[in-house]
C-alpha cells in the first residue's frame, strides 16, 4: 500500500503542512504504510513550483480540481482562504479524497454545518486541523486537568497577541475583509476558543464580546501577498472591514474563563498563552517558550509557594520517541505540532488502531462547534456584550 499525499496552499501553513508530511514517517517506530509525495496546489504557479521543489513534490498544479483528479492521490491537505474551504472540501471528497482542512472550517457557519454533513457520510477519513492540541506544553497542561492535580478548575485563561498586522503599510488582503468576527477573531481566536476548552470543557455561554478595528485601511499590493508578507504597495487604500482586536468571557459547565486575541500587538509576533487555575494548583503555557510550562501546586508551607519551571521532556505527551533526539532539555517548537498532526491523520488513513496511534484529528462537527463560539461572540459584540447561549456539541462528538 502507498498513500500518496497532495496539498492544497502553498502558503504559509500550506508549506508546513507539506514539510509535516515529509518528517510525519520518521516519528515513532515505522508503522505507516510507503508515502508519495505528489502534489502542491495553488493558483500561483510560481508559489506552487517553489514549494513543490522545497520539499520533494513531484509536481505542481493550479487547480485544486487537477488534484482532486489525480487517482494517484489518497490524502489532500486544504491549506486555502477560509471561504474557499467548502467547494474545494466537497469536491475532494465526492472524488474519494481523505481529507485534512485547516481551520476555521469556513468563512460562514451555514456552509460549515454543510460540510460537517458531507463529512459525517463520507468514506473517507474528514479532519479538521486544531495543530496546537499537540503542543507537548498544550497536552501537558490538559493532562494535568484531566487527572486531577490542579483539582476543581476554576477559571481559564487564553489570550493570542500577535503583531502581523501592527504595521499600517501591511498590505490589505483577504483577511482583512468580511465581517465583524472573521478577522483576529477567526483568525487566532479560533485557536484560543478550541484551546480554552480543552483546559475548562465545553463552553455554554460567552458574554462580554468586544471588537476593535485599529487600523482602518490599508494599501493594496501590486503582487501577490503570501501568508503575513509584505508586497510592493500601490497608492490605493482599501477599507479593513473586520477586527483587529477582540476579547470575551466564557462559561464552562464547571468554570469561567477569558480569551484575548489581537493581530497588532506590536512585539508579540506569536503570543500565546494559556493559564488554567484550580482549587489544587495551577499552571501556565506560552508559545515564545514553547519548550517549558510553569506549574504551581498547593503544597507546603504557605511562604515557599511559587511557580516552577518544567522543561518538557520524555515523560511529557508526543516527546517520547517521537523525535530524533528525545532526551530532557531538547526544545520543541509549533512547527512540530503539524508534523504530530499529519502522523495522527495518516495513521488513520492507514487504518492503524488507535490504541498504537496518536490522538486523532478532531471531526468537522467540532469544527462547526468551534465557529459556533466564535458566533455567539460576534452576536455579543453586536449586543453590547451581551450573554449569548452556545449551542452543545453534538453527542457523538468526543473532547
Amino acid at each position: 500500500m502507498t498513500i500518496g499525499v497532495g496539498v492544497i496552499g502553498a502558503g504559509m501553513a500550506g508549506r508546513a503542512h507539506a514539510a509535516a508530511y515529509r518528517s510525519a514517517p520518521t516519528l515513532y517506530r515505522s508503522i505507516l504504510p510507503d508515502l508519495r509525495f505528489i502534489s502542491i496546489g495553488d493558483i500561483s504557479p510560481e508559489l506552487g513550483s517553489l514549494a513543490a521543489r522545497r520539499f520533494g513534490y513531484e509536481r505542481n498544479d493550479t487547480s485544486w480540481q487537477a488534484i482532486a483528479e489525480n487517482p494517484d492521490i489518497n490524502v489532500v491537505s486544504v491549506v486555502v482562504a477560509n471561504s474557499l474551504h467548502r467547494e474545494i472540501v466537497e469536491g475532494l471528497v465526492a472524488a474519494g479524497k481523505h481529507v485534512l482542512c485547516e481551520k476555521p472550517l469556513s468563512d460562514n457557519l451555514e456552509d460549515a454545518r454543510a460540510m460537517a454533513d458531507v463529512a459525517r457520510s463520507a468514506d473517507t477519513v474528514v479532519r479538521i486541523g486544531f495543530t496546537f492540541r499537540r503542543a507537548p506544553g498544550v497536552a501537558a497542561l490538559h493532562e494535568l486537568v484531566t487527572s486531577g492535580v490542579l483539582g476543581r478548575i476554576l477559571h481559564v485563561h487564553g489570550r493570542y497577541w500577535c503583531d502581523y498586522a501592527s504595521d499600517p503599510r501591511g498590505p490589505i488582503s483577504w483577511r482583512y475583509k468580511g465581517a465583524p468576527g472573521s478577522g483576529a477573531l477567526a483568525d487566532i481566536g479560533s485557536h484560543v476558543a478550541y484551546l480554552v476548552e480543552f483546559l475548562g470543557g465545553d463552553v455554554e455561554e460567552v458574554s462580554g464580546g468586544r471588537f476593535a478595528t485599529a487600523i482602518t485601511e490599508r494599501p493594496v499590493p501590486l503582487g501577490t501577498v503570501v501568508g503575513h508578507g509584505q508586497a510592493a504597495l500601490s497608492d490605493t487604500y482599501e477599507a479593513v472591514e473586520n477586527d483587529d482586536y477582540a476579547s470575551f468571557s466564557a462559561q464552562f459547565e464547571h468554570a469561567v474563563g477569558v480569551v484575548q486575541v489581537s493581530r497588532v500587538a506590536a512585539g508579540y509576533p506569536n503570543g500565546l498563552a494559556l493559564e488554567v487555575f484550580g482549587d489544587a494548583g495551577a499552571a501556565r503555557w506560552e508559545q515564545e517558550r514553547s519548550g517549558e510550562f510553569q506549574l504551581m501546586l498547593n503544597e507546603g508551607a504557605t511562604g515557599t509557594r511559587g511557580y516552577r519551571r518544567v522543561i518538557i521532556g520524555p515523560d511529557h505527551p508526543y516527546f517520547a520517541g517521537g523525535l530524533p533526539m528525545d532526551a530532557p532539555g531538547v526544545g520543541i517548537g509549533q512547527n512540530d505540532g503539524f508534523v504530530f498532526q499529519a502522523r495522527a491523520f495518516l495513521e488513520e488513513v492507514a487504518g492503524i488502531d488507535e490504541a498504537d496511534s496518536l490522538p486523532r484529528n478532531a471531526s468537522f462537527d467540532e469544527g462547526v462547534h468551534n465557529m459556533e463560539i466564535l458566533a455567539a461572540v460576534a452576536e455579543s459584540a453586536a449586543n453590547g456584550g451581551a450573554t449569548v447561549k452556545v449551542a452543545p456539541q453534538r453527542p457523538e462528538v468526543a473532547q
